[in-house]
């Protein structure tokens, strides 16, 4: 990896090395004990299915390229891997969603009750995994980073707040400003703003500030997220890991769904209400169907991919403000290869 691109294939090598090794660290952070069945053995299950791991593989790049060490932040990603997992368990059983990379959902093979506990215990043992390595940093630094994951855990509740209120008060006068702003709490702050900041705070003692991480950690997030919304629509059931439109199914207002809503007409108006009035239950086939060839017609996913271009071209400009003073190395590559990567990943 000594070129002065990333490759795809090292960067997904990257991305492996650093699944695996996170995964291992997971389970051993998992008691072996009782209630086996009812509780460890399903926090256990998300934490051992192979994962993107972009989360701890950023973190880790970051602190190493602002001067720090694996072991400065092997542990912090660690936690922001399980605290991922226990966001997964808790927004299937909301979403009401079937699959999980490529296997049943938490709740489909166990129930909401289980699957909730199993979600609030992988929660209290990424904190043990966070608190345990904090009390090994200066205290000062230990604090900061504890701040740093408060604020994350909050921005990401008040996302997930907004878009489940959306749905249930069926809210439909949206534009993109708001869609941006959703994923800037649901998904940018805890996907990538919070590896960049807590990575950036590790390698540099403190130094680092992670202000200049939010601007590019916001584009990186976006381009992540919109291409996750139009995979639900277009990709590969058995690459993508979830089943293809869930997002329909579950009427989120994605980026391409808010262009549809603000460029409908006529009779195609009233198709649009019948679907967004009823809950998911009652959202046939022909009725998904429906909408998806209103998002054809309209141009909907093409005007959703255009943004995530304009929005990847921002995150380039803005990697050069976060990362400007870092010396070139296989982490700033890693990082910088992100961006195409996230608008062009099919899982």
């Amino acid at each position: 990896m000594t070129a002065a691109t990333l490759s795809r294939e090292d960067l997904e090598k990257v991305l492996w090395n650093v699944g695996r090794d996170v995964r291992r660290a997971m389970l051993h952070a998992v008691p072996n004990a009782e209630p086996h069945q009812w509780l460890y053995e399903l926090v256990r299950s998300y934490p051992g299915r192979p994962g993107k791991a972009i989360r701890p593989a950023l973190c880790l790049a970051t602190c190493r390229a602002f001067g720090g060490s694996d072991a400065e932040a092997f542990p912090v990603a660690v936690a922001i891997e399980m605290l991922h997992n226990a966001f997964l368990v808790h927004d299937d059983i909301a979403d009401g969603s079937e699959q999980r990379r490529g296997r049943p959902t938490l709740h489909a093979d166990y129930g909401q009750a289980l699957s909730l506990n199993a979600g609030d215990a992988l929660v209290v043992l990424a904190n043990q995994v966070l608190r345990r390595h904090a009390r090994s940093l200066d205290p000062a630094l230990a604090d900061r980073v504890l701040d740093e994951f408060d604020t994350m855990a909050m921005r990401t509740l008040e996302g997930q707040a907004t878009e489940l209120g959306w749905r249930r008060d069926r809210v439909t006068d949206l534009a993109p400003e708001d869609y941006l702003d959703l994923i800037l709490h649901k998904t940018c702050w805890y996907t990538t703003i919070h590896p960049l900041r807590v990575g950036a705070l590790l390698g540099s003692g403190g130094a680092a500030p992670p202000p200049a991480m939010v601007h590019f950690g916001f584009y990186l997030g976006a381009a992540f997220q919109i291409r996750d919304d139009l995979l639900n629509l277009m990709g590969d059931e058995l690459v993508y890991g979830k089943e293809i439109n869930g997002d329909l199914y579950e009427a989120k207002r994605s980026l391409a769904m808010i262009h549809l809503g603000r460029a409908v007409e006529g009779d195609d108006s009233a198709v649009l209400h019948d679907y967004l009035s009823v809950d998911r239950p009652a959202r046939t086939p022909a009725m998904i169907e429906g909408i998806r060839a209103l998002l054809e017609k309209y141009r909907s996913i093409e005007f959703a991919h255009d943004y995530a271009r304009g929005i990847a071209i921002a995150a380039m400009e803005a990697y050069e403000e976060a990362f400007g003073d870092c010396p070139e190395s296989d982490d700033t590559r890693f990082v910088k290869a992100l961006v195409p990567y996230m608008l062009g990943r099919d899982s």
